[in-house]
């Protein structure tokens, strides 16, 4: 068979989504501050956009704008034609005109002086330097010599974010002697008679570095920070010392009889010394972590009155947009534009149309969401978590009447304000486990279970995972030992003999 290109002719069928799906799909998953942003950059690009002001008294004309934007959610194409006209009298007419700019291309006219007047300023939260910038500082503030400041910088780029030193001492003296070698290579001078940092040096340095704040950075290893932050706290000769000097091993497993023995002192002692370490902070360095707080606002609010649960949205500080009724006026008359004017104003009109209606669906679905939740968990709003029903994406969305992934991006990242507190709506799904009495229950809510159980405990009896078990199988529950260890693991409990006091 002879090798060669060829062309043919087929018809086929295939499904594509329309690109205005993909950002309506992207308004949903959009939290509020991102959605606020994402609707102010449009207003920016879109002319056939038009911000809707809280003094703005045309009560008649918004209720229009909506009706326009809610109608016909199938067909998003809206023809030149189609469009009302405003009247000459409207207070709304500027005395800009808006024809020559649209046809001119837009260009703002005024000198930009005029404009830089009306700029401002607003002041915004800068973030911190993190722990390498904060060590420099401290270490500019000591009288180092030039070769001790080359050191000190080598030993501060090894440090984690936690605090810790990531190279050992050889390891560091290595890399920098090896750049003193070839920087000399590159100079062409002698390499045998160079000035290479000793171990002397990197010890005498390392001294310095663990001297800074916060206590305990530059630590190689835990029990060299915590060491270090008793020295800061001047409980260096304290029992507590000793332990982490001594007998760390035994100190991690909880071993506070064998402790004792090994240290002349009792047992009650040795816990004593050990919530003294338990209090210090095993990665120091995240104090000084460069990253900024990150602020929540709720997109739902959850309210009781009048024993009824309402959803509100929480869309106070969301742009309200309509179609500009000034360029809607400009459009109407055809015969001014050009094909390729009319291309443009017909693509502009399309999408401030859609974005419109992709805003109310996006109300719409949220809605339909949440009141789905508040209907199914109102025992936890009434008794707490541990009356959490479990609940699936799936339910939800044969419930409502829509796909489960459009049940996920509703509730990805989004967070609501209830009367018992801020809760993503994640929180609300959660898988269960069958019950005596038919009902299931909420896994979180065993793991709320779980968690007052051992804080209700005997310190001096704990409960084993086996005795949570059985208090729970005569409430109804039946579960698994290994669930029972699993869920503590996921909650950060100790096991019993971890958590046992003397």
């Amino acid at each position: 068979m002879k090798a060669g290109l060829s062309q043919s002719v087929r018809m086929g069928q295939e499904m594509k989504i329309n690109p205005r799906l993909y950002q309506a799909m992207d308004m949903l998953t959009m939290p509020l501050l991102d959605l606020q942003q994402h609707l102010k950059q449009e207003l920016l690009i879109n002319p056939f956009l038009d911000l809707v002001e809280e003094d703005d008294d045309d009560e008649a004309g918004e209720a229009e704008t909506s009706e326009e934007a809610q109608s016909g959610t199938d067909a998003f194409e809206v023809p030149l034609d189609s469009v009302a006209p405003i009247p000459d009298n409207d207070p709304r007419q500027q005395e800009t005109d808006w024809e020559e700019i649209l046809l001119d291309g837009f260009d703002v006219s005024g000198p930009r002086e005029d404009r830089e007047e009306r700029e401002y300023t607003e002041p915004v939260s800068i973030a911190r330097g993190g722990l390498d910038v904060d060590l420099r500082d401290q270490l500019a503030l000591l009288k180092l010599s030039p070769r001790q400041a080359v050191l000190a910088e080598e030993f501060v780029g090894d440090i984690n974010d936690d605090g810790y030193l990531a190279c050992d001492l050889d390891e560091i003296l290595r890399c920098i002697n090896e750049e003193i070698r070839r920087t000399a290579e590159a100079a062409d001078r002698d390499t045998d008679s160079l000035p290479y940092f000793t171990m002397a040096e990197a010890e005498e340095m390392l001294a310095i570095i663990q001297g800074l704040e916060p206590p305990g950075v530059g630590a190689r290893n835990l029990r060299e920070c915590l060491v270090l932050q008793l020295r800061d706290a001047r409980d260096d000769a304290t029992l507590a010392r000793r332990m982490l000097a001594e007998h760390f091993d035994e100190l991690v497993a909880h071993r506070w009889v064998e402790i004792a023995k090994r240290t002349g002192t009792t047992a009650a002692d040795v816990q004593r010394a050990a919530d003294q370490i338990a209090k210090l902070n095993p990665k120091p360095g995240f104090s000084k972590s460069a990253s900024l707080d990150s602020y929540v606002i709720p997109d739902l609010v959850v309210d009781k009155i009048d024993g009824f649960y309402l959803v509100f949205l929480n869309d106070t500080n969301i742009p309200r947009l309509r179609l500009s009724r000034v360029y809607q006026e400009m459009a109407r008359d055809r015969k001014k534009f050009t094909p390729e004017h009319k291309e443009f104003i017909t693509s502009k009109l399309n999408a401030a149309q859609w974005l419109i209606q992709a805003i109310e669906q996006r109300r719409h679905t949220m809605l339909k969401v949440m009141h789905f939740i508040v209907d199914r968990q109102r025992d936890f709003f009434e008794k707490g978590v541990q009356y959490l029903k479990p609940l699936t994406l799936r339910e939800v969305a044969d419930v409502i009447g829509m796909h489960e992934s459009t049940v996920s991006r509703v509730t990805n990242d989004k967070y609501v304000q209830t009367p018992r507190g801020v809760l993503p709506l994640k929180y609300f799904f959660s898988s269960g486990i069958s019950t005596d009495g038919g009902e299931d229950v909420s896994a979180r809510g065993i793991k709320d279970k779980i968690e007052k159980l051992v804080k209700d405990e005997d310190p001096k009896d704990p409960l084993t995972d086996q005795a949570i078990v059985e208090i729970l199988e005569k409430e109804g529950i039946r579960i698994a030992r290994r669930t029972v260890a699993k869920y503590r693991d996921q909650l950060h409990v100790l096991s019993a003999r971890m958590r046992k006091r003397v």
